[in-house]
Formats: C-alpha cells, structure tokens, sequence
C-alpha cells in the first residue's frame, strides 16, 4: 500500500502479484491491486480484483464501496439496487463499507451521508493530539486565511475559485496557499501569482503540514478537497488553525469534530437540516459556490456536424461525470427521448466501458443507439462554446451537477434539474436560485421528465428561459464575484470575531 500511497501504481501492481504468486488467496492483496488497477483506469481489471477479493474476505474495509463506485464509473448496473441496500444496512450498522464521497452519488439520504463520513473520519483521521492544543492567536492587522488544496491546477475546483484568490481584500486579509498536489499547468501559474504566499506541501506529512500553518499563525483553514481525490484530512486532524472550514470541494458533511464550519446558503442546508451536519452552517446569501468571470469561452464556432449531432433535432445534454448517471436517471432520460422525436442526448465520454454498457441499457429501454452521443474531452474554452449546439442540459440525481452546472448557465445553456434532501443533490438548485430561473428546479422525478419533454416541444418557451438567462448572467449574484468575495469576507470576520471573544 505504501507505492499505492506514493502515487507509484505500477510499482505496486508488480509487488501485488509476487504477493500474489506465494499465496493466491491473499484478499488484502488482490483488493489492493484493485486499488492501483483503479487509479490507472483499468477499470474492468479494477472490478475483477474487487470481486475475487470479497469472496475471498467478504468484509474487507471499505472494499464493497469502492467496487461499487467502481463499477458506476463504467455504468455497469447489474445487481446495483441490492449492492445499494447492502452498503446502506451496513453503514447503519456502523461497518467500514464505502467511502463518504462515493456514497454522495449512491443515495438521496442525508442521514447516511452523515453517518458515513462520521465512521471513515473516525477510522482514517481521528483527532490526533500530537502537536498539543494550539495556542491563542493575538488580534492581528491582517486574518490569516489559509486554503488547503489538491487542485491548485486545471480542475473543477480551481475553475470556479481562480478569481476569488486575486481579489480577497488585502487590506483586512493575508491569503496563503498549501499545495497538496504538484502541477504544472496554465492555471497553477495563475494561482501561484494570485496568492500572498504559495506553499508546496505534496512532500510534506500531515503533521508537518499542521506545522507549517501554525507557524505561520493561520487563523482559519479552509479545505477546499474534503474526501475527494488527493484529500489530507490527516492535516486538520492535527488542528492546523484555530479555525476549520469545510469548503467547495466536498459536498457534504466530514464528519470531523474538528472540522468548525461549513460554508453553504439556505436551498442546500434548510436549517432544520443542520443536524445531519457535523460542522457549524455558515449561511452565504444567494448561493455558497463562487465563480470566476474570467472564465473564457473560445470564440470556435462549433457544427452540430463535426460534434456528431443532428442539425434540426432537439439535443438534450449532461457532462457530468459517468458515475453520476444512476440507473433511474437513464431510465428516465429514456423516456424523454421516446416522447420526444428526433432528439438525442449528448453525454460526457468517460472510457469505452461507459459508452458501450449506456448503449447496451439505450436498446434495453427501445432507442436506438444513435440517438446518444458521446462528447469527448476538450480544453475548457472550446468545451464551454460547445455547450452553444445543445438545448437543455438535464441534470443528474441524487449527485447534481456543480461546476458542470456552472459551465452550462455561463455558456447560455439552461439547465433542468432535480433537486433532493442531500447537498449534493440541491447544488444546482443553488446556484439556479441565484441566477433568477427556480422554474428550472422540480422536485419529483415526474415532474422533472414532464418539464424536460414540455421545454423540448414548446420552443417558444424555451427561447424566453434562454433570454431570460442571458439577461440575467451578469446581473444576478450568481456569476458577481466581488459580491461573493464580500460576502465571504464578512463571514471569515465573524468566525474570527467569535474566536476571539471565545464563542
């Protein structure tokens, strides 16, 4: 496991199978394997590494979860809704199943999501007391906000904050920045000149980390990874400022006593929602998620010919990530596109297995094939001004799309969505509310489908949702990002204020 630690897979598979050469029924050993196999997406490879490992130890930590997260990267749904009842009993039960993150996209039940990230928190980064209580930090001239990251590089993350960095007060705020994954790309260079101070942590422990930001008196910690990829949970686990804040990255609980805060607004934590949160909620008006008005978007000018769409049928859209798309999703996209002639949906190419197990359910749901296409990656800007050859984006449930919502309302498209219990499941109501168009938020999966099909065949309709939207992009708050900016300051004033009066 320490290779797989290091990021070094293909090392590690090659000390797995000499483990697995002297004992062919080592589980710990073809799970692990499973893990690397995963990492380098070899997915299918993943899967049967997973599986031989449970039936050789069925209760392995956390492996039941991973194999199912890993198989709803590739849309393989067999046997999904009685995996989904196994890994619910067995969180209610207090066992070490599934991941938190993996679960957000799983189910629409907020107790769960709580749950599980209570019992992976407690088992992977338990408060650890090693460096001592932190000291009282004097009143200074300047808050010391300190931003803890993975993707400080071209990612979803760093997309919608870029700007919030280069335009933080600097006459109330010092802003640092803690690096926990090296890049190198056009965004890292942006950053790394928006920040005060730019620390690169990857080659430092967790404590060391935690050291770092107290020696330069961090008054609040803001993690912007949570339990996504590359997360170093183990930092604040160390208390590496007087304030911890969960932020942006991970939607939803940590489960972490010593994790404060979580920064949300009132569609994606109602307040009688708050006891499913560990943290404390501090409410942002309008919408929690911050964006970047520098986002460009390529001045290409896209066919539906050369995207493979038709030129005169209705072309509904998702470009989230293929784990997301649950079985009753599809099924109900299905019906859209049967009582809708001549549209197609536009999906988001992940890997070869996804596209051909979606095809495979397409026929089981009687359409035709053709009628889904496949976008693959692109550079953001040519991707946003794709977005221009589609109608209507249709979101995905219980796990929403959120910067890909971003993406969609900054390039002129609407996006219909469905909105949960979970904050993961109301992102794009959020961020739908803040932009003045809550008539794009249903609320059941039939109102959702009967919405869906009535905007793809009354135009007119649509065209004004579409108007209405490119009047409001720059004049609501969605998209206002020194209105955001100052409504982030004065929260951080008042968790700082409370610090030091002892609240």
């Amino acid at each position: 496991m320490f290779l797989n630690e290091l990021k070094r897979y293909e090392e590690a598979i090659a000390h797995f199978d000499k483990a697995l050469h002297l004992n062919p029924n080592y589980a710990e050993a073809w799970s692990n394997k499973g893990v690397s196999l995963k990492q380098l997406e070899r997915y299918d490879e993943a899967i049967a590494h997973y599986e031989k490992a449970l039936i050789l130890k069925s209760d392995i930590d956390w492996v039941y979860g991973d194999l199912l997260h890993t198989k709803m990267k590739i849309c393989s749904w067999l046997g999904f809704a009685d995996s989904l009842d196994h890994i619910s009993k067995q969180v209610v039960a207090n066992k070490k199943i599934a991941q938190p993150f993996s679960l957000l996209a799983l189910n629409d039940d907020i107790f769960l999501h709580k749950k599980s990230s209570k019992i992976y928190a407690q088992d992977k980064y338990p408060l650890n007391p090693a460096l001592g209580l932190i000291r009282k930090h004097a009143v200074k001239e300047k808050i010391r906000i300190g931003y803890f990251s993975a993707d400080f590089k071209n990612h979803p993350v760093a997309f919608l904050i870029a700007e919030l960095f280069e335009i933080h007060d600097r006459n109330q705020f010092e802003i640092y920045a803690f690096s926990l994954k090296n890049a190198n790309d056009e965004m890292r260079e942006r950053l790394v000149a928006s920040f005060d101070h730019f620390i690169d942590a990857e080659f430092m422990s967790d404590i060391e980390v935690a050291q770092s930001s107290r020696a330069h008196s961090i008054d609040i910690a803001v993690d912007l990874t949570g339990f996504t990829q590359d997360s170093r949970t183990g930092i604040f686990a160390h208390r590496a400022a007087p304030i911890q804040v969960n932020y942006l990255g991970y939607p939803g609980t940590m489960g972490a006593d010593y994790i404060d805060y979580i920064l949300a607004d009132k569609t994606l934590i109602p307040t009688q929602s708050q006891e499913f949160f560990s943290e404390k909620v501090i409410y942002l008006p309008n919408s929690y998620q911050v964006n970047d008005r520098k986002r460009l978007i390529s001045e290409k000018q896209f066919t539906r010919q050369e995207l493979g769409l038709p030129e005169n049928g209705f072309v509904f859209c998702c470009f989230n990530n293929n784990f997301k798309i649950l079985p009753a999703t599809f099924a109900g996209w299905m019906r859209i596109l049967k009582a809708v002639d001549d549209s197609v949906i536009w999906l988001f190419e992940d890997n070869p297995w996804a596209v051909e197990n979606l095809k495979k359910e397409a026929l089981s749901h009687g359409i035709d094939t053709n009628r889904l296409v496949f976008a693959v990656r692109m550079p953001l800007p040519e991707h946003l001004a794709r977005h221009r050859q589609a109608d209507l984006f249709l979101d995905t449930f219980p796990y929403n799309a959120h910067t890909t919502t971003s993406d969609a309302l900054w390039s002129g498209l609407p996006v219909l969505t469905l909105m949960g219990e979970t904050f993961a499941s109301r992102v794009a109501a959020s961020l739908l509310n803040a932009i003045g168009l809550s008539e794009l938020i249903t609320n059941t999966q039939e109102e959702y489908e009967v919405m869906a099909i009535d905007l793809a065949m009354d135009r007119k309709k649509l065209a004004d949702i579409k108007l209405k939207l490119s009047n409001n992009r720059l004049t609501t708050p969605l998209f206002n990002t020194p209105l955001f900016s100052r409504n982030l300051e004065a929260a951080y004033i008042k968790m700082y204020e409370e610090y030091q009066t002892d609240l």
